[in-house]
């Protein structure tokens, strides 16, 4: 039996192409998370002026009226600072920007907490991942007259 001379030929046609579909799925996954990130960044802008314009519109002010501002803090009611943070949010046009937008609003204390969320359109899909993932945000205001 004559022993086989071994030889280095093959083809690299199977690394090559092994290489280019992570470096095309390394891109997707790049291009698809500055996407969110930078729609979280959005949010994050939302979520501050609707907390900050819900702090204002919570505060009842009946207490003002009746007794003036003293060192304690404004009662606030959530129906009210709903009601300011649905005012800010159409004011804005958040609604057109951000498609399917929901938001949430406690009133913790002396704070107005808003949770804002929506689904991001990721421009590449990473096979396996979300289509539209939902990206959300959290502001808070504190309402206190000192």
């Amino acid at each position: 039996m004559t022993p086989r001379a071994r030889d280095d030929r093959g083809s690299a046609t199977p690394l090559i192409i092994g290489f280019a579909l992570l470096l095309a799925m390394t891109v997707a996954f790049v291009i698809d998370a500055s996407a969110a990130f930078l729609h979280r960044q959005g949010l994050d802008t939302l979520a501050d002026g609707a907390a900050l314009f819900g702090a204002e519109a919570g505060a009842e002010g009946t207490e003002v009226y009746t007794g003036g501002l003293d060192s304690h803090a404004l009662a606030q009611t959530r129906a009210q600072a709903e009601i300011g943070v649905r005012d800010y949010l159409t004011q804005v046009g958040a609604y057109r920007e951000f498609p399917a937008l929901w938001f949430e609003v406690a009133v913790r204390d002396d704070r107005v907490v808003v949770r804002v969320s929506a689904p991001v359109d990721l421009p590449l899909t990473v096979p396996g991942g979300p289509e539209a993932p939902m990206i959300s945000a959290t502001g808070a205001a504190l309402v206190n007259p000192e």
